[in-house]
């Protein structure tokens, strides 16, 4: 998809409207973003000195180009040194100043007695741009980087976010085994629980769903503005899946136990209490933390979707995940989709 088209088409979802200067993990998630950062740096073309392999800019030139005094500069790096630092700031002195003076004396006025200079990369650069409220410039910057940013990811998901899990090379192997534990589920819900056949599976799902993820089935489908008919699993990532796949398979056997035992249908009521004390082993805890982790991240860097009922849960995309996603490490839809068996297994697993 051609990148004027999509910035064109998603430049007016919600993520345009969030304040980049309130928000370290949105700030971190675009930071962490080497493919959108590339996009960037081509199109803001930005001044900057080659250095070391890196691209820098002085203090100086950040505050020329924020139309802002250094003074200003200066309190920003007193109160997000550590996340400046970070994402590329260095305090240039002894043989690095040194170095860097010699290299360009003749574009940079160093004052005589300089022994520490304020060095900016690009990434930083962009950090202090998010940061900055007082600038019109930065204003500027940070609509123009959440164009590129949104663009840039529908784009190399193939249009839109829907599916981008499965780009990843793990959702497949994941989601059919998924499916086979989903069986051994089914059919524990069928023979073992009493209720109504048409409205017991989807009532216990949604406890399941409560219990990894504190949201019901329809309310997930609402937040990724899924259709009714569309299977939320189909959107979830491996590692969410996987952990479905376990909590499901737990609480089959569970289910199994006690019918074996007492030779009687279980309530929906004892099946919750099975699913609670699933979700309160201590064995299950870590792997329910990581779901809920993974789920939260990925939805709000990927999909711009965020679960408040898992907002705790909520860190920064590592670059390692965008090139899993959109990058270097993605599988690509359109040639996953060309072998028969596999689109037979996804349009299978889509239903």
């Amino acid at each position: 998809m051609p990148l004027k088209w999509a910035m064109k088409t998603f430049c007016n979802t919600t993520l345009m409207a969030q304040d980049l200067t309130t928000s370290q993990i949105e700030r971190q998630n675009i930071l962490n973003n080497r493919i959108a950062i590339h996009r960037i740096q081509e199109s803001l073309g930005v001044h900057t000195f080659e250095f070391e392999g890196r691209f820098y800019l002085t203090k100086q030139m950040v505050a020329d180009y924020f139309e802002v005094d250094v003074r200003t500069i200066d309190n920003y790096l007193s109160n997000y040194e550590e996340e400046l630092k970070h994402n590329g700031y260095v305090l240039c002195k002894g043989k690095m100043l040194k170095e860097f003076k010699l290299r360009f004396a003749h574009e940079i006025d160093f004052a005589s007695k300089t022994t520490q200079l304020g060095l900016f990369d690009f990434r930083s650069f962009l950090n202090i741009g998010m940061l900055l409220n007082d600038s019109d410039k930065a204003k500027k910057l940070r609509s123009a980087i959440l164009d590129i940013v949104i663009a840039t990811i529908n784009e190399k998901a193939g249009g839109g976010t829907k599916y981008i899990n499965w780009r990843d090379r793990e959702y497949l192997p994941a989601a059919i085994q998924e499916e086979n534990y989903r069986k051994n589920f089914t059919s524990a819900v069928s023979e073992c629980v009493d209720g109504h056949k048409n409205y017991k599976y989807s009532q216990v799902t949604d406890m399941i769903y409560k219990a990894v993820f504190f949201e019901k089935a329809k309310e997930y489908k609402e937040l990724l503005k899924l259709k009714e008919t569309d299977n939320a699993r189909a959107t979830m990532y491996s590692e969410v899946l996987r952990v479905i796949s376990s909590f499901e398979n737990g609480v089959a056997h569970a289910i199994r136990m006690e019918y074996n035992r007492t030779r009687t249908p279980l309530s929906t009521q004892r099946v919750q209490e099975l699913i609670d004390i699933q979700a309160e082993s201590p064995a299950m805890m870590p792997f329910l933390y990581d779901a809920r982790q993974k789920m939260a991240s990925r939805d709000l860097g990927f999909r711009d979707v965020y679960h408040e009922n898992i907002s705790e849960y909520l860190k920064a995309l590592s670059p390692e995940e965008f090139e899993r996603f959109i990058g270097s490490e993605s599988l690509d839809l359109e040639k996953l989709l060309d072998n028969d068996d596999n689109r037979a297994v996804l349009n299978r697993l889509k239903q």
